[in-house]
């Protein structure tokens, strides 16, 4: 594994297979590796313990598959195959977490969506006021962008 890594946020919107192109094209680039990391929501269900533990392990378990899901889609399209993260925690928290947790990455990579509704909830949350409270770098793909264009700029 190289020193330096790429964090790149996979959930199942459009912009998120344009993120994870980008930064693995980047990553490749410059001698780096990436980070692939699915967020399992929380929940707020904690009365019973035994539910809240299977609520838990349902969460991580979809997320592994979602994980699947979008990096086989994405496979012939990339360079190498990015290390797989799952973090329970709200999706604000955990991508904190997963940067607190590894400190070989160094840039975290989103993209924004295309079209009139905004650049995404992700996006909108982290370049909005959160910005300034990451303690790497975040480079915000446009959402438009070819794989053309993205080679055209790596």
């Amino acid at each position: 594994m190289s020193a330096r890594k790429f964090l790149v946020i996979v959930d199942e919107t459009p912009e998120c297979e344009l993120a994870i192109i980008y930064a693995a094209k980047r990553a490749a680039k410059t001698g780096a590796s990436v980070v692939a990391l699915c967020i399992a929501a929380t929940s707020e269900f904690q009365h019973w313990l035994g539910v809240e533990n299977l609520m838990r392990e349902e969460a991580e378990e979809e997320a592994q598959e979602m994980l699947d899901r979008v990096l086989t889609k994405m496979a012939p399209k990339l360079p190498a195959e990015p290390e797989r993260k799952v973090v329970i925690a709200n999706r604000i928290e955990g991508i904190r977490q997963a940067i607190a947790e590894d400190p070989a990455i160094m840039v975290l990579v989103l993209a924004a969506a295309q079209g009139s509704e905004g650049p995404g909830p992700l996006v909108s949350a982290i370049a909005g006021g959160q910005a300034g409270a990451y303690p790497v770098p975040i480079t915000i793909v446009p959402g438009g962008l070819s794989e053309e264009e993205i080679d055209a700029i790596v």
